[in-house]
């Protein structure tokens, strides 16, 4: 490239309408497939690559509030091939002729010029154009100490500034906290835009934020107004805490076996399905170099829950990842992901070690910022000006501390999910959610999980103990992406049938 003057530069030539003209000469196709498998639907997707597509198809899913309890993901040069084993929250198979058409629209969207209209989920959310907080409304980002009262705080002072929250949502880990706040005019109902009210409000919630910090600790306070295209909430959720470096603290993980999707199919055909009692369940993850292929290899191992995929693939992405193949899968509760990336600035191998150890701190964190600690709290009750800031008092005041929450309005009710425990992390007594539900009113649905995750425990369908194979030579582990992964990509490449897109 050569400077010229006054600091101006030129270099090669790319044409921007050439991605667009690839696309339009071999355009997307999506599939989705009820006959293959018997518990759940394949969605297909064969497309052109780009960066960020694997995200874009796996937050489509999450956000309808879809389980992908298998993947398999192929891309090479500048084309992909994606496999995702669907249900809904329930089991079931997506059935419904709306849902599957919004699904089709909302994967070829960008390349069609045909937006998806809108749908409601198996859990009664609706999601389409209109209903996207992040883009419509006012947000409040924010991150600082976690710290009992925190959220009550934040949201007491938003209501004395003629604030309506609507919508909210935090997560906590390694004592870290993150939040982001949707709010509009209490009095219009409408976003608010004036720049020295926004720098007002911004100001008021950090002094409030930075109270009760110590010297040196850190914090992040920002306010910003409406505007189009915003990053989806979970995303920069993931953005904050990773800005924010929660990931750094404690030991780093422990490493997860090359081998642990051949370990874990031969443990199922011996044993059945594992308890979540009987196994291990911290997270796992490991890196190792493919230097024939040029490929950093990502292993991680984890309980199983929604959204995992979505929380692994964020991180990547936003790292400046590309994925170029990758195998998912859920044993039980167990949950086995195996990426083969490179990063987008051309170095193939994660080579030294620090660079290995700041990646797997980050999808470990990445994994864990969404497990479920302490006492579930479903909120359902008519929606008015300031509940949050009520709810929210009611557990400080009834010496509970807030671990996750999201809470968001739906037309003239509010609704949210809360996990609880009390103000040193333990167990909460019952007694105390029953002097909260009696303070706040509405409708309370309280739901104590033992062991947070995903799915229940299931009966294995593998052939009975007699009929499984005891010959060690054969079930000795085989190396994943050769007999899993491109097995899988070679079947479904000749199986897609009837594509409407």
């Amino acid at each position: 490239m050569t400077m010229m003057e006054g600091g101006a530069s030129y270099g090669p030539y790319f044409d921007p309408d050439y991605d667009s003209l690839i696309e339009r000469i071999h355009p997307p196709r999506v599939c989705i497939d009820n006959e293959t498998c018997e518990g759940c639907t394949l969605v297909k997707v064969d497309s052109a690559n780009r960066h960020g597509i694997l995200l874009d198809m796996v937050q489509v899913l999450t956000d309808l509030d879809l389980v992908i309890s298998k993947s398999y993901i192929s891309s090479d040069g500048g084309w992909l091939m994606d496999v995702f084993h669907v249900t809904d929250h329930l089991g079931s198979k997506l059935t419904d002729p709306t849902l599957v058409r919004y699904i089709q629209q909302s994967l070829v969207a960008e390349r069609s010029g045909v937006g998806p209209g809108e749908v409601r989920t198996c859990l009664g959310k609706l999601v389409g154009p209109g209903h996207q907080l992040a883009s419509e409304h006012t947000a409040l980002e924010l991150t600082a100490t976690d710290r009992p009262g925190l959220l009550s705080e934040i949201s007491a002072v938003l209501t004395e500034l003629a604030c309506h929250v609507v919508g909210v949502h935090a997560w906590t880990h390694n004592e870290r906290a993150a939040c982001i706040a949707y709010v509009a005019d209490r009095a219009t109902g409408r976003a608010i835009t004036d720049t020295a009210r926004l720098a007002h409000i911004q100001d008021q919630v950090d002094s409030v934020v930075g109270a009760h910090q110590g010297p040196g600790e850190r914090r992040w306070v920002r306010m910003f107004g409406p505007f189009p295209g915003r990053v989806h909430t979970e995303r920069r959720l993931h953005q904050l805490m990773r800005e924010d470096r929660d990931y750094e603290a404690g030991p780093p993980p422990p490493p997860a076996d090359a081998d642990q999707f051949a370990a874990a199919n031969i443990e199922v055909r011996r044993n059945g399905w594992p308890s979540s009692s009987s196994m291990g369940m911290e997270t796992r993850a490991s890196i190792d170099s493919w230097m024939e292929r040029g490929y950093s290899v990502v292993n991680i191992r984890s309980r199983d829950r929604p959204r995992l995929l979505f929380d692994t693939v964020c991180t990547l992405t936003d790292m400046q990842y590309l994925v170029f193949h990758a195998a998912v899968s859920s044993h039980g509760p167990l949950a086995i992901q195996e990426y083969y990336i490179r990063h987008m600035d051309g170095c193939t191998i994660l080579d030294t070690e620090s660079e290995r150890q700041r990646v797997t701190r980050c999808l470990v964190a990445a994994v864990e910022r969404r497990v479920s600690h302490g006492l579930r709290l479903d909120l359902c009750t008519r929606n008015r000006q300031g509940l949050l800031s009520d709810v929210t008092r009611a557990f400080r005041e009834n010496g509970l501390s807030l671990t996750r929450a999201e809470c968001t309005t739906r037309g003239e009710t509010a609704v949210g999910t809360f996990y609880v425990t009390d103000a040193h992390g333990g167990e909460v007594d019952p007694e105390r959610m029953e002097a909260v539900r009696r303070e706040v009113g509405g409708s309370f649905n309280l739901e104590i999980k033992e062991n947070p995750g995903w799915p229940p425990v299931k009966t294995s369908k593998d052939p009975s103990p007699s009929r499984r194979n005891n010959n060690p030579e054969e079930d000795r582990p085989k190396f994943s992406l050769g007999s899993l992964l491109w097995s899988r990509i070679e079947r479904f490449s000749s199986n897609f049938g009837s594509i409407k897109s």
